[in-house]
């Protein structure tokens, strides 16, 4: 009969980790030190081999022996063995690790976009206002010459009333009607409600 040939220990020197967890769950501390000592360079190893980032794997690693002490009393044999539960319970840790940096670089990155972003659309505003300033200057042209003077005067250069009637040489009486009547028209052709 050929004698069996083990690579790495020999598994009847390994602790028997199923016997060890029921211990931990009733809270040895020694048993719990066992435990650490037979799984922590497997945690580690499969926490390496999800985050690629040796800092963040032993703390992800730490993390997970300590989920270990506290949880211990949710391990049930009968769904599999103990290191496998110990194992699934570090791949699990690590792909949360994953997902919380990824979600926070996304976070980080819409934060970034928001600082740069205006508060309004700029090109918009633009292009609003000039398309506001040719139909003011389309219905501009519609007034008489006289309304177009008064309402030019009074509004783009700021005139009273009385100035403008100066500077056109016309009674104020008649200035007031054109720039009422000038006023009306521009509303209307604007289509401003009143």
């Amino acid at each position: 009969m050929k004698e069996a040939v083990y690579i790495g220990r020999n598994p009847s020197s390994q602790p028997d980790l199923q016997q060890l967890l029921h211990e931990v769950a009733l809270g040895d501390q020694e048993a719990f030190a066992a435990v650490y000592d037979a799984v922590a360079g497997s945690v580690l190893g499969v926490v390496q081999a999800v985050l690629r980032d040796r800092a963040q794997s032993e703390e992800v690693a730490q993390e997970v022996l300590v989920e270990v002490w506290r949880t211990a009393p949710r391990y049930r044999p009968e769904r599999g063995t103990a290191v496998n539960w110990i194992l699934t319970l570090a791949h699990r840790r690590a792909v949360d690790r994953v997902r919380s940096v990824e979600a926070a670089a996304v976070r980080d990155t819409k934060a970034a976009l928001l600082d740069r972003t205006p508060e309004y659309d700029q090109v918009t505003e633009q292009v609003e206002t000039r398309l506001e300033q040719e139909q003011v200057r389309r219905c501009l042209r519609t007034l008489t010459e006289l309304q177009q003077q008064s309402v030019t005067l009074a509004y783009y250069r700021g005139l009273t009333y009385r100035q403008v009637a100066e500077a056109l040489a016309l009674p104020l009486g008649t200035v007031k009607t054109r720039l009422r009547d000038g006023l009306i028209r521009l509303r209307d052709c604007l289509g401003v409600t009143a």
